[in-house]
């Protein structure tokens, strides 16, 4: 079987570093840039700052992937407890915010209980992600973080989102316990499945996946960028001119972009792909002289004061993230925004209104500003697949369609499935793919099927 797989990100590698430990000898990785990692690559800045494409960390469901970063890294990472907080309302309230509302002011605090003790519909039977969160939260956690913060990093409205996806994204609410908080003066920070996680000590989060890569470089071809799919002939046309044939096809790429490429594709099949909703990310990165104590490893953002929903403190998670690993000279904020048809953003002005936002949430002091000695921009017009209503319609027909065609389309992207599309669920992604294809087992990330 002559596999060929287009895209060197989580689920490519993971698909090749599974042929390769099975010893199968025909197969080839096309990768359209100059590197490896996709959405998790990394990159250094002309300044000597380390930047990711947005907030990745290294926390895992499986031990297949757990094994593979290990080969990778070896012993070269550190270890965090996760710190995240909200910044809102001019204070900070530890993440997760709803079990944690006792940091609000008294007037915010008393409509968050309130609508707790109010709550009314049964969330199995909510219509839309926005119906399910007043189900669940009530009207004030809504009103506060919810609803904001939401808007913030999907932006789309709400109402135009599913609920089926949410599982372990979402951290629900025992209303019983959110007032033995308040009365307790207690703190409720472990919720989740990174509260502990790993980050390479040098190279970002793309050391992972420049390491994994490394045993099979020879069969990783970069600077193929797919222009178009022959399904009939089985065959890949690339924007050098270089023609590959295959029995089976991979793809890692964005399922719209790819449903597009395709020759001969029936139009019920191009028209779903108007089903399929993303959004795109603004990554501004923003080195500092100076040096910054605070131990949070990243902060949430729902209000309007600043662009970004998340800021990380990225120099908190290796002091090599910053110029000659001194983190008693030099800090680092990362910070993200989401752009989308619903909710424009200018890349050509993101950078001073980051800046802004880092000041108006006191972040920063106005003075800082004057120390930033490298600003660096990533636009990301693929971050996020937005569960939408209707994707999950669009899907069950593309991929059987696809498959049918000997094309499994996986990953972050290529399945289109947010709730699985975290590093370790892309990876394993393309291991179970090629076990499905090898040797007949089922696929169980890609379906949903828990761990």
């Amino acid at each position: 079987m002559n596999i060929l797989i287009l895209g060197a990100g989580p689920t490519g590698l993971g698909a090749a570093y599974h042929l390769h430990k099975l010893g199968h000898a025909t197969w080839q990785l096309f990768e359209s840039d100059n590197h490896v990692g996709g959405l998790s690559a990394s990159f250094l800045d002309d300044s000597g700052f380390t930047w990711d494409v947005g907030g990745h960390v290294l926390f895992s469901h499986y031990d297949y992937f757990d094994k593979a970063v290990a080969e990778a890294l070896g012993d070269s990472y550190y270890e965090h407890q996760r710190e995240s907080w909200v910044r809102i309302l001019q204070t900070w309230v530890p993440y997760p915010f709803q079990n944690n509302v006792r940091y609000l002011p008294d007037d915010a605090l008393l409509e968050c209980v309130e609508g707790l003790r109010n709550l009314q519909g049964n969330p199995l039977q909510a219509a839309n992600f926005r119906d399910w969160m007043d189900m669940v939260f009530g009207s004030g956690i809504v009103k506060y973080f919810m609803a904001p913060y939401n808007r913030k990093v999907w932006g789309v409205p709400l109402e135009t989102m599913g609920k089926e996806w949410i599982a372990e994204r979402v951290s629900v609410v025992d209303p019983a316990r959110i007032e033995r908080n308040i009365a307790e003066q207690r703190d409720d920070l472990g919720w989740g499945p990174n509260n502990t996680f790993r980050f390479p000590k040098q190279g970002g989060t793309g050391a992972i996946y420049e390491g994994v890569a490394d045993s099979f470089r020879d069969r990783i071809h970069l600077n193929h960028e797919m222009l178009a799919v022959d399904l009939e002939a089985k065959q890949v046309r690339f924007a050098n001119g270089r023609v590959e044939s295959y029995d089976v096809l991979i793809n890692t790429a964005p399922l719209d972009v790819f449903v597009r490429s395709c020759y001969s594709m029936p139009e019920a099949v191009l028209s779903a792909t108007e089903g399929l909703v993303h959004n795109g990310g603004l990554i501004v990165g923003l080195g500092f002289e100076g040096r910054r104590d605070d131990t949070k490893c990243w902060m949430y953002f729902p209000e309007n004061n600043a662009p970004f929903y998340r800021v990380t403190n990225f120099h908190n998670y290796s002091p090599f993230n910053v110029p000659h690993g001194d983190t008693e000279r030099s800090f680092s904020l990362m910070c993200e925004t989401t752009y989308s048809a619903h909710k424009p953003e200018s890349p050509s002005t993101i950078v001073d209104t980051t800046i802004q936002g880092l000041v108006n949430s006191k972040m920063i002091a106005r003075e800082q500003a004057k120390n930033i000695v490298s600003r660096y921009l990533l636009d990301i017009p693929y971050s996020y697949p937005v569960p939408t209503l209707g994707r999950d319609k669009a899907l069950d027909l593309i991929q059987p369609h696809l498959e049918s065609r000997d094309v499994y389309s996986r990953g972050r992207f290529g399945a289109w499935k947010y709730e699985v599309g975290n590093m370790d669920h892309s990876f394993m992604q393309g291991v179970e793919v090629i076990d499905r294809l090898l040797l007949g087992k089922a696929e169980q990330t890609v379906n949903g099927v828990s761990r």
